[in-house]
């Protein structure tokens, strides 16, 4: 569509109908992935490593499959070998091989007829380990002499130092990321004010409520099915039958509802091994749900991260420079957010010389997987902080300062392509007019600002819409619903039809009634999945008008589709009643058959995303307890669809991101062993530790949407981390530069200044 044709007036785009999924949900009707239950159904326990790092010399299932009810037992040795690259990661991350890699590492699973026989079962399983040396730290894995993890795994990007083999020392470096422009030398002597710091994240998980689940079923004929909870299905079954050496089409998979994912249930880590156990069982399903101890033992955090960034500036506030060097940890596999956190960091600003260096480093510690826009929160983290504590150095103002150096259209982004229509100076000057931004202090107390970005995705997308005989409609979709797609993906089908939104029903489908759909992931559902449920919906349209035309006898082109209903174009064009949608489905059995739409793509025209948060804290300067008064979330959505699911994505990435920032993280023992792997101890906000939060929603509409949407769903957690810690540093004096902030560490930062 081109960009004159965007409407600005609608009359369902923009409303806040009630969500079509919400009274299965609130009654219980609606169906996780612990609530597939199938005759005969066996059900699965998984053996973990208690060793951080250990050779596994001996397993023996000798007593398990002794007891009467156990089924099958596989390990390593069920799983087809050969595998390669990223195949080969995620066959090693579901079931350790020679190795355990990580405190929790799968390295057998059990199916039994009842989840207490199988988890009896598993205990009886015994694994002989020689125990390795470890590493949890990302700055302790790359020194020299540190544990191997697994020597030999850097790619071409990490050629050995001088007179080192890949195999010796900097093995756990598995790739190195350089990019930038601009003379830097000339942009740093420019500066009036040249600043570098060290700042440091540590691991965290998304906690979502619903812990992964699944049933599968094998059979002999090599033919199986999923049901699973998961963000995107076809990657699921892609994956699968990867690791268990099938064919993706013998694979048919089914998304159940989902009790949270934000990018952690976009991967496998037991599903797996329920096809396995099935598979060797005779082909009965077997189920395998997660404890929440497994959860955050042995399934995907964010990584934690150590970075170095150096920053020009002038005393008017203009950036001159900068530079930035992060290390990332992302468990004992390559795959670290760092090339995202670099793209992100300088996203906001237009600078004129910058340089980006990011290691990719192993450690002992489980696969990392996406959390809600990977890497850019702890890119934000330590470019943000270091901005705000630069215009504390030069007595300037956080917002007036980026907002003399925010991009706009026109401008090359730091990472390299140019902006299109973007609304960061938008969100800058709705947080510094909105109230939040001028209400008084308090002893004890500060305020926080920082903007943050997101690139957004389009992705492999496909999706049908079929007209019902009574003129209803029902949309096929391959993304799961994680965050209101259903209600947003309804109005926008039914405003391009011209029908009431209580007359569309969307259905999450799943692999084998679609072509291949990417996850929900990249805030692309509402974008990508839109874009071809409007594309659909106009291709029904269409045939619509074609019927028209023939029962009236006149020429397709002079039919055009509005409100409902197919009309002549023009007085030329005869006089004809309206022909609804109605009564064309009523009569379609003999006008031709079938009347449906589809799409499918790789839509471009993906728009960015930027946000601005303000924050208020008050620290108690004798515990280091940090509470939040208040908290505004300014976010350019495009186009908000339903602004109550715009607004909640808004507020959950807050909520998360004041978790991330003030209290959570995963804790290693000395053993390599994880402390916290229950919500009691890793603690994530609940209500009482939260304020309202308030939001606003900017629209710049995206030039690449027929309703000028951008994805919502992962900006937001992005400027939360720092914009706490500057809050804390006017609050207190105090420079926290080390996550989360929680209050020894708070305390510890108040008493060393008070030192002097």
């Amino acid at each position: 569509m081109a960009k004159d044709e965007i409407r600005t007036e609608y009359k369902l785009v923009g409303t806040r109908p009630n969500r079509p999924d919400g009274l299965d949900k609130v009654t219980g009707r609606a169906r996780y992935g612990a609530d597939f239950s199938l005759p005969g159904m066996l059900f699965g326990a998984v053996v973990r490593s208690p060793h951080a790092h250990a050779r596994i010399k001996r397993i023996d299932a000798s007593k398990a499959l002794a007891l009467d009810g156990v089924k099958a037992v596989v390990t390593r040795a069920d799983f087809p070998t050969g595998l390669t690259g990223e195949d080969w990661n995620l066959q090693e991350n579901t079931m350790a091989g020679d190795v355990a890699l990580y405190d929790g590492h799968a390295v057998a699973a059990v199916a039994a007829t009842s989840a207490l026989l199988a988890q009896d079962a598993a205990r009886l399983i015994e694994v002989e380990y020689e125990i390795l040396p470890h590493v949890t730290d990302v700055d302790e894995a790359i020194k020299p002499g540190a544990p191997a993890i697994r020597p030999g795994s850097a790619d071409h990007s990490v050629p050995p130092h001088e007179g080192e083999t890949p195999d010796m020392c900097r093995h756990n470096v598995v790739r190195n990321i350089e990019f930038g422009h601009g003379d830097i030398k000339d942009g740093f002597a420019k500066a009036d004010l040249v600043m570098e710091r060290t700042y440091k994240t540590e691991a965290t998980h998304q906690g979502y409520i619903e812990p992964h689940a699944c049933v599968g079923q094998m059979g002999e004929d090599g033919k199986g099915e999923m049901w699973v909870c998961t963000q995107g299905h076809w990657f699921i079954r892609r994956m699968c039958a990867a690791v268990l050496g099938i064919e993706a089409a013998q694979l048919r998979v089914t998304p159940s509802e989902i009790g949270g994912g934000f990018g952690g249930k976009t991967t496998i880590f037991m599903e797996p091994l329920a096809l396995a156990l099935s598979r060797k069982a005779g082909g009965r399903p077997v189920k395998i749900v997660m404890s929440r101890a497994e959860v955050l033992r042995a399934t995907g955090p964010t990584a934690s991260s150590s970075m170095d960034v150096k920053i020009g500036m002038t005393k008017d506030g203009t950036l001159t420079a900068a530079r930035a060097e992060f290390r990332m940890q992302g468990g004992a596999f390559p795959g670290a957010p760092v090339d995202m956190a670099l793209y992100c960091a300088f996203a906001p600003y237009k600078i004129p010389a910058i340089e980006h260096i990011g290691y990719d480093v192993l450690a002992n510690r489980p696969k990392c997987a996406a959390y809600r826009a990977p890497g850019a929160p702890m890119g934000a983290f330590a470019v943000e902080s270091l901005i705000d504590e630069m215009c504390g150095e030069l007595g300037l103002d956080p917002i007036e300062v980026r907002l003399k150096n925010a991009v706009k259209e026109g401008d090359k982004s730091s990472y390299g392509p140019t902006f299109g229509k973007i609304g960061l100076v938008e969100t800058l000057e709705a947080a510094r007019a909105h109230p939040n931004y001028s209400v008084p202090l308090g002893p004890n107390q500060g305020r926080g600002v920082a903007s943050g970005f997101w690139f957004n995705h389009g992705g492999e997308t496909s999706v049908s819409l079929a007209i019902s005989e009574d003129g209803t409609v029902q949309v096929s979709v391959g993304t799961p619903d994680i965050g209101g797609s259903r209600a947003s993906i309804a109005l926008m089908t039914a405003e391009t039809l011209g029908i009431p939104y209580e007359d569309v029903r969307v259905n999450v489908v799943e692999t084998g009634a679609l072509g291949v759909n990417e996850p929900t992931h990249g805030s692309r559902a509402t974008f990508a999945s839109g874009k071809a449920a409007v594309e659909a919906a106009r291709q029904a349209a269409r045939e619509m008008c074609r019927r028209a035309a023939k029962e009236w006898g006149i020429d397709e082109e002079a039919v055009v589709w509005e409100d409902g209903a197919a009309r002549p174009a023009g007085p030329n064009a005869g006089k004809f009643p309206p022909m609804t949608i109605a009564e064309i489905a009523s009569r379609m059995g003999s006008t031709g058959g079938p009347i449906s739409g589809h799409h499918e793509s790789v839509p471009g025209g993906v728009g960015a995303s930027f946000g601005t948060h303000v924050v208020d804290v008050e620290v108690d300067p004798e515990t280091g307890r940090t509470t939040i008064l208040r908290y505004l979330v300014v976010q350019d959505a495009g186009r908000a669809i339903h602004p109550s699911y715009v607004e909640g994505q808004y507020q959950g990435g807050a909520a998360q991101g004041i978790g991330w920032a003030l209290n959570e993280e995963y804790v290693y023992g000395d053993d390599g062993r994880l402390q916290n792997p229950v919500f009691l101890d890793y603690r994530v906000p609940v209500a009482s530790d939260l304020p309202m939060i308030d939001t606003v929603i900017v629209e710049v509409p995206n030039p690449g949407h027929p309703y000028g949407v951008r994805g919502v769903g992962e900006t937001g957690i992005t400027p939360p981390l720092p914009a706490i810690a500057n809050a804390i540093a006017v609050a207190t004096g105090a420079r926290l530069r080390h996550l989360p902030m929680n209050p020894p560490r708070v305390l510890a930062a108040i008493q060393a200044k008070d030192r002097g």
